[in-house]
Parts: C-alpha cells; structure tokens; sequence
C-alpha cells in the first residue's frame, strides 16, 4: 500500500451526537453549564473514531492494541480510548455501542441507551473497497430509523459532528438533527508514515499540511454556505487541525517527549501496518515503546490514548460552547 492511499484512509471522521431533555451535563469534578443533558451520541467515520465495527482480520484487533484501554485489542487503533470516548464523557455518557457489536448481540434494545457507533477503519466519503463509506454508514443509521430502534424523538435538539461532504451533511439534517459540527482535517503532513523517512520524526511535512490547510478554508467556505442556505443555521466547525497542532507542538498541560515519534514502530522500512505482526516463530516484527503516554501518535498513523486527550483538551472549550449551549 502506498502512501497516499494509507492517507486516504485516515482522511474523514465524524461524530453525531443525539441530545434531548433538560438537565446538567457533566465534565471531570465539575458541571458544564448546559440547557441539555446529551442522552445519546452516534458515531460516523474511519479508523480515528472506529470502535469495534472493523472486521477480525485487521491489525488493530491484535496485540498491542488496546494495551492500555480496556487491556485487549478491540479495533480501537490506538493503545486505548479515541476521541468519541472523550466526547461520550464529556457529554455524561458512556461510549456508544459499535453497529457490528449491536448486530451480533441478542442483548438487542438495552445496548442502544448510548447511542451507537457507525465507524469503520479504512472507509472514506467516497467509495471504498473494503468498509461501508460515510453514506453506508448513514444508511445503517437511517435503516434504524425506519425500523424504529431510534425515533424521530432522538433527533429533537440534536448536535452532529462530521466530515464535510455537503450531500450527506444536508441529508442528515433533513433528517432532523439541529445543529451539525463539522470536523476539518488534522495535519496529516505530521503523520509518523511521513515525518519518520524525511526527519527522523523531527518535523511535520509542511507540502502535504499546506494542500490539508487549503482543504480546510474550502471547507469552511462550504459550511458557510450551506449555512446561508439553510433557516437555522445548523452548520459548525470543529478544527482538528488546530488542536493536533497544539497537542504536537506541546502548547497544552500534557506534554510528550517526541511528538511525532510513534510507540509502536514496525521494524521493516515501508511497512504501514507492521505494528502487531509477528513472524513465522511469534517473534515481533515491531518495537514497542515503554510508556505510551511519552508519544503522541501510537503507531503511524494513529494518535496514541494520551494524543487524543491532548486533541480533546484542545477541544474542550469548542464542544462546550457548541455542544451543550
């Protein structure tokens, strides 16, 4: 696998979050001031927010993933928690069930009092060969709809967050959610994949975050005018360029050692997925950090657990004012 198409994998995430009723929400040791209490997050996206929908042949469902949280592999891609578990806490709730977990399960309705996460590692807006794209995903969530395992009732005072792709934040909103974050790109010219063989993990490429930076104006442009073209407004950005930024360059309260330097590294040159494999004998193929706290991203392409706190720590005062005002 090339490059670009490793990138291309990574490139979209977004989070639905499904609010109704009228009490506090609450953030750490203190409350949110809040007219709504968040009753119910959904989840779209690829491998930065997927947490148990990628099949059982993927790497992330190997050791060491998931060392950290819960202690086994279960396609979170990451030692432990991703963003929509910071944003499930930070909205009262516990994270959302996966949609492959829901299906398998004979538990059935009592698993859905969260929510439900729709993502799946390795997809995209467009077509993608191997997982259900952001339309899928939305026709998952509609299928539920229709079948009435979620009412119209769970769409009244609804917040979203997503990629921007205009037809399905339009169809989205026609299904009545209210208020839609969109989340921009995260400099990707950081990744591991791309800063480890021209830097030594030293320094970000800036070619590839000026086209990500460029993508990102254009995207607000669109969020601007799909704003202009609806009554209420519902349209709003979450900047996950910014906040990556400040996590890597240490302008937060969590500090990291080497930023851009992965805990898990593979020890084959050109090897994108190496972290987990083994050879033939169970020797590792990879090199495993001490302490995954030290770094940023986990492998390299994915943040580690204390990256996506540093990315939500970021985030925090944004989600408060659109999320629970």
């Amino acid at each position: 696998m090339d490059t670009q198409k490793l990138l291309s994998s990574v490139l979209c995430c977004f989070l639905l979050s499904m609010l109704s009723g009228r009490q506090q929400a609450v953030q750490g040791n203190h409350h949110v001031p809040s007219n709504i209490r968040p009753l119910k997050l959904f989840v779209f996206g690829d491998s930065y927010v997927d947490t148990g929908n990628t099949n059982k042949t993927q790497f992330a469902w190997k050791y060491p993933y998931g060392i950290t949280f819960p202690g086994k592999a279960v396609v979170r891609f990451s030692d432990g928690r991703v963003l929509p578990d910071y944003i499930a806490k930070f909205l009262g709730l516990e994270s959302p069930i996966p949609y492959e977990g829901w299906k398998s399960s004979s538990c059935g309705i009592p698993l859905l009092k969260y929510g439900m996460n729709f993502a799946y590692g390795g997809t995209g807006v467009f077509d993608t060969a191997f997982s259900p794209n952001m339309t899928v995903q939305i026709d998952f969530f509609e299928q539920l709809l229709k079948d009435n395992v979620f009412t119209a009732k769970d769409l009244e005072s609804s917040v979203m967050n997503a990629s921007a792709e205009s037809i399905n934040l339009k169809r989205i909103h026609g299904l009545g959610v209210k208020k839609i974050a969109v989340t921009g790109i995260a400099p990707f010219g950081c990744l591991p994949v791309l800063t480890g063989p021209a830097s030594s993990f030293r320094q970000c490429n800036e070619y590839y975050n000026s086209f990500l930076g460029f993508h990102n104006l254009l995207l607000n442009q669109t969020v601007e005018k799909l704003n202009v073209e609806t009554e209420d407004c519902p349209f709003f950005i979450i900047d996950l360029y910014a906040s990556f930024t400040s996590a890597i360059k240490n302008e937060g309260s969590i500090k990291f050692e080497n930023p851009l330097k992965p805990c898990c590294l593979p020890n084959v040159s050109g090897d994108y997925f190496g972290c987990g494999k083994v050879d033939e004998n169970g020797a590792k193929l990879y090199t495993l950090c001490e302490n995954p706290k030290s770094g940023f991203f986990w492998d390299i392409s994915h943040p580690s657990q204390e990256g996506w706190r540093a990315v939500y720590s970021a985030l925090q005062a944004t989600l408060e004012q659109y999320f629970l005002h």
